[in-house]
């Protein structure tokens, strides 16, 4: 662990450029490709696109995101406010892209259950009025990206994910989605969907669509998921290729900082608490911890299981150099505890704002909310960083490149 390690070292050749501030990159770009970025929160996206997309609307609901947003993009494009009561007449030109990661919590496995009947998740609909208003204006993006948890195939036993692939078919769209787990950029493990549509008129180059699904980006959630499409829906579907990266090179020990700000080490008692929350299994793990006699460290999660018919708190911890998907929730058993093991020493502690940060693949010189609570919230409602570029680059990018080179064949 290190005080002062600059940027978390990942991937590096899979991040977007970052010579400059963020500030002075986004007025620095070179105006590739225009999007509309929705439900933006701290404008992750918008960092994983990079210098080679011009940002030309961002949205959302959320006043202390916004604020943050600012601190790093300006406002300029930004419209804070609920995206039921946007118009098309606040989206300017004609985007390449569309990207929306919209709420999760309501097609969440951890979540209420509602879909997309859901206050949260429901509000896919009003941003799919948008893209539906700007069809009827000859405004449509050419592409559109849908990011959610992967619970979304299964919510309401496949429905909410038909319904949302009979929507994008029926406005105008070719999709396809792929589980792209974050694990394989960051020492976090996080897979999401991305449902990727692209305009039916849009030329698709080979290289970026495959006759079968990829068992590195997909499952058998999504696979099943695609089956139970409508059939016209399944007639507009695509089974995207897209690259392996390159080996991850970091694990959650190279994030972490010796003396964080915002959260301090817990007292012994504490920490004897947190053990005595672990079910044999997992005290065992820590046991081996202890007998390999160097500094390890795991992730521990508190969380309530059922046991013999009664709801009990428990302590489950991993040793596997990766932290477990960070989450939102607003009580303290959501936010992920760090513990470090060197022979008899033990010592726990929260996972500080700037580290879950660094598990989004958010650079140290990116502007953080000064409160815990916000930063933290911050990075587990993002997409990361990383995970974007790798689209980007390999399926979005081609797709842009595609529609510009046929409409210059056309002129």
């Amino acid at each position: 662990m290190s005080q002062s390690r600059g940027t978390i070292p990942v991937n590096l050749a899979e991040r977007p450029p970052q010579a400059t501030p963020l500030r002075r990159q986004a007025k620095e770009v070179s105006g590739m490709a225009g999007f509309y970025e929705f439900f933006a929160g701290g404008g992750m996206a918008r960092l994983g696109l990079g210098s080679a997309w011009t940002c030309l609307f961002a949205n959302d609901i959320d006043a202390k995101k916004c604020e943050t947003y600012g601190r790093n993009w300006g406002r300029a494009e930004l419209k804070q406010g609920d995206v039921g009561r946007l118009t098309t007449s606040d989206l300017p030109g004609v985007a390449d892209l569309a990207w929306a990661s919209f709420p999760c919590q309501d097609l969440s496995v951890a979540g209420t259950g509602a879909g997309l009947g859901g206050k949260r998740s429901g509000t896919f609909w009003s941003f799919w009025g948008l893209m539906e208003a700007l069809r009827e204006e000859r405004r449509a993006p050419s592409v559109v990206v849908l990011e959610n948890v992967a619970g979304a195939l299964t919510s309401h036993g496949g429905k909410d994910f038909a319904a949302i692939g009979d929507v994008v078919a029926r406005t105008g769209y070719r999709f396809g989605a792929l589980v792209v787990d974050a694990v394989h950029f960051l020492p976090q493990s996080r897979p999401r969907l991305f449902v990727i549509a692209a305009n039916r008129d849009l030329p698709i180059p080979t290289a970026v669509v495959r006759s079968s699904p990829d068992p590195s980006w997909s499952t058998r959630s999504l696979e099943r998921a695609a089956c139970g499409l409508p059939t016209h829906a399944k007639s507009a579907w695509i089974w995207w290729s897209l690259p392996l990266p390159s080996p991850r090179t970091a694990e959650l020990l190279d994030i972490l900082d010796d003396d964080p700000n915002g959260v301090a080490w817990h007292s012994v008692a504490e920490t004897r608490r947190l053990l005595g929350l672990m079910t044999p299994l997992n005290r065992a793990k820590v046991t081996r911890a202890q007998g390999e006699r160097r500094l390890t460290v795991g992730a521990v999660y508190r969380r309530t299981r059922m046991e013999k018919g009664v709801r009990r708190q428990r302590a489950e911890i991993r040793f596997d150099g990766l932290a477990g998907c960070l989450r939102t929730g607003s009580g303290g058993s959501s936010r992920q505890i760090i513990m470090t093991v060197n022979g008899e020493r033990i010592r726990s502690r929260l996972l500080s704002a700037r580290e879950a940060a660094r598990l989004m693949g958010l650079p140290d010189d990116y502007r953080m909310p000064k409160n815990y609570r916000d930063g933290y919230h911050l990075a587990g409602d993002g997409v990361a960083v990383p995970v974007v570029r790798h689209i980007g680059k390999h399926i979005l990018e081609p797709l842009v490149a595609s529609r510009r080179t046929a409409a210059r064949a056309a002129a």
